[in-house]
């Protein structure tokens, strides 16, 4: 039982976390910086289909992956001009985008259905992948998967530890005591919506790269607005990004076994209970009043400086 399937299951479940895992990341570093970016879907849509396209053409799945994570920044530009430059509304912007983004991946994506492209394939790591179970479960992924065991660390390290990214943090919190102390308030939100757009950008990318060689139009498949309620679920805190990024994979996992050895639990069952326990997550957080950590100028545009 446990070599046949509960280790296999856990491996499944790493590799589904990833791209969630990246997004959810790339949003966390967005709303740090007082953004509201409803538009994951669209973006990891967008940068799913563009890293396909490259490395189709190219045959070079790394440039791919940059491209991909190039093309979730152009569309967080677009959300940047409507909701920095623009003082438009947030919500209704990442709506927007992620409506843009997911059609727009459709309509380019249809003459590439069915087709593959040369991507990122699984491979041992010397001696690790000997550890018995584990090695199985995390040392014999993709490059992709290996990258991602990094990035939370780093992420936490320049949020925490860099001049930038304290900085980051409080333009979220308090833009107005940000520039009195000689910020560059709307400079550094721009930095944080792209920042956070390539990192998206990225999740989308290793759906085409790594978790699917073939195009099918869909592919992000609700994952952007997993990835949305993760943030919430982590309180804004990476190292619990990390926990709910591979709990929703696992779900998916999960989910995608029993369909294949035929059992008769509805998998939207199944998917619905990681939701669940968003929601009660935020309920916990509602009674304590801590507000989930929430930047508290979450979604509030700031004025140009002048």
């Amino acid at each position: 039982m446990l070599e046949s399937f509960i280790v296999p299951l856990l491996a499944a479940t790493v590799q589904s976390g990833t791209p969630i895992l990246y997004a959810t990341l790339g949003e966390i570093l967005t709303e740090k910086g007082g953004i509201l970016n409803l538009g994951v879907e669209g973006m990891m849509s967008m940068a799913a289909f563009v890293a396909f396209a490259v490395a189709y053409t190219t045959g070079n799945p790394w440039l791919a992956f940059i491209c991909g994570g190039l093309a979730g920044t152009v569309m967080a530009m677009l959300h940047g001009f409507v909701c920095i430059t623009c003082l438009g509304n947030q919500v209704v912007s990442g709506l927007a985008l992620t409506i843009l983004g997911v059609g727009l991946c459709n309509f380019l994506g249809t003459p590439f259905i069915g087709l593959a492209a040369p991507g990122f394939s699984k491979f041992a790591v010397p001696v690790l992948s000997s550890i018995p179970y584990l090695g199985k479960i995390f040392f014999r992924q993709d490059a992709l998967v290996y990258f991602c065991y990094f990035i939370p660390f780093i992420f936490m390290i320049f949020m925490n530890r860099t001049r930038l990214g304290i900085a980051i943090t409080a333009v979220g919190e308090k833009p107005g005591a940000a520039a009195a102390a000689g910020l560059k308030a709307v400079k550094l939100r721009w930095m944080a919506l792209l920042g956070g757009g390539f990192l998206i950008g990225l999740g989308g990318a290793y759906l085409s790269l790594a978790y699917t060689h073939l195009w099918a139009n869909g592919l992000a498949g609700g994952r952007g607005w997993i990835a949305v309620a993760l943030v919430i679920f982590a309180f804004w805190r990476p190292g619990r990004a990390v926990f709910g990024a591979y709990l929703f994979g696992g779900v998916m996992a999960f989910q995608l076994r029993l369909q294949a050895i035929g059992t008769h639990i509805p998998s939207s069952l199944l998917l619905m209970l990681p939701y669940a326990l968003t929601i009660l997550v935020l309920i916990f957080s509602a009674v304590r009043g801590r507000g989930g950590n929430a930047p508290s100028h979450l979604g509030i545009n700031i004025e140009p400086e002048g």
